[in-house]
């Protein structure tokens, strides 16, 4: 195998080294191996300023991430041969840990295979490309899913963001099988249908499985609000926890039909209440209709996507458990969660700790919580990291 070469400048394959995966552009000597001789997905050889060779990469010229490493082993292309072998590794971890099959299969640069996300949902899987290369290699991609798993169906759902930087188009497609509008799943115990093909992301949100499963040990026989609720992951599994009753908020229709469709599959339609709207609003309305709950979750859609939103978004984060707090009755318990990668645990930590003082209460920190093992964190990319949740107990001041 021949592939041209991409040179790094002097001492900056350290970081690579010691086990990171991504090459910078500004780590390039571009005098010796113009990025601009590279196109988006294009395979190079990655050599030290000695010529040493580092592996293989995958190659996104436009990118502040110029190239990511598929194989530290340079003498093995990336083709279908690696992605087979991945998946399975990737496979046998997952069977290891959950009885079913709905969980993430792969989770990009922690599955070692950057830019590429599976959600196994049973037979049907869907796939996330969000890089050049994994987007000229698609065929290889699915050709290896359709071995390793034999899915009934495998949808394509790249519409994300990640895809702007990589210059590529967004689209949703079904590239085998059949895939249905809603998907069965199942979490805890607990079973759903989620919209893949209209749905945020993925059309589920695996990644707080462990968190949610927490929950049993704090609704049974209480009231519970869940903000932000989506189709009803952490509500839902409240109510069939023993929760007397779930109200759930969000402001989308589509969501809320889930939680209701989600609710009456698992026998607890007659403890769901959905509250459709802006949830700062309902929050508001909530407070001056006088009303408490005995557990609140709050789990926002990332309020900092950048470092840029840092300052705005914490402020989001302390208006949204404030308000939470306040309907909290005398010895309540909330739930806060993030999954702004840009906000650690203990700055969320302390976001809590300054709403509990405003309002004059005392609070514990109960239980932290992160992402499940489907979501592996890569020691040497922080940015794999990025779930964060507190269980917390609210009590009076005195």
């Amino acid at each position: 195998m021949s592939l041209p070469s991409l040179r790094l400048k002097a001492n900056a394959d350290r970081r690579l080294r010691a086990g990171h995966l991504w090459v910078f552009s500004n780590e390039v000597d571009v005098a010796a191996t113009p990025l601009t001789a590279f196109q988006p997905g294009d395979l190079a050889q990655l050599e030290a300023a000695n010529g040493k060779p580092l592996g293989v990469v995958g190659v996104s010229p436009n990118n502040l991430i110029c190239a990511r490493l598929l194989s530290r082993d340079g003498k093995h292309g990336f083709d279908k041969s690696l992605l087979v072998h991945r998946l399975n590794v990737a496979l046998s971890l997952r069977e290891r840990l959950f009885e079913v099959p709905c969980y993430r299969l792969v989770y990009g640069d922690s599955d070692l295979l950057p830019g590429l996300v599976v959600d196994r949902f049973f037979d049907i899987l869907v796939v996330q490309l969000a890089s050049a290369t994994m987007e000229r290699h698609r065929d290889a991609v699915i050709a290896a899913l359709v071995q390793v798993l034999k899915p009934s169906g495998i949808l394509f759902k790249n519409d994300s963001a990640a895809r702007d930087a990589e210059g590529l188009e967004r689209y949703v497609t079904t590239v085998h099988g059949q895939v249905p509008d809603w998907v069965a799943l199942e979490e805890n115990g607990v079973k759903f249908q989620a919209p893949v093909l209209a749905g945020q992301k993925t059309g589920w949100f695996y990644d707080h499985r462990l968190n949610r499963a927490r929950l049993a040990s704090y609704v049974k026989g209480k009231r519970v609000l869940d903000l932000f609720s989506y189709i009803g992951g952490w509500g839902v599994q409240a109510a069939v926890f023993g929760a007397s009753e779930v109200m759930c908020v969000d402001g989308s229709g589509l969501a809320l039909d889930g939680v209701e469709r989600n609710a009456s599959l698992n026998g607890v339609a007659e403890k769901m209440t959905c509250v459709e709207g802006d949830v700062f609003e309902a929050l508001r309305e909530l407070k001056a209709a006088e009303e408490r709950f005995d557990v609140v979750i709050a789990d926002p859609p990332a309020f900092i996507k950048r470092k840029k939103d840092l300052k705005n978004g914490e402020a989001a984060y302390r208006r949204l458990n404030e308000q939470a707090m306040r309907l909290l009755s005398k010895d309540g318990i909330l739930v806060s969660a993030s999954c702004s990668m840009h906000l650690p645990e203990e700055d969320l930590q302390n976001i809590l700790l300054q709403s509990a003082r405003h309002l004059d209460r005392n609070i514990q920190l109960l239980e932290r919580g992160g992402q499940g093992p489907d979501h592996p964190v890569h020691p040497a990319i922080p940015e794999t990291r990025y779930i964060k949740s507190l269980t917390c107990r609210l009590l009076p001041n005195g």
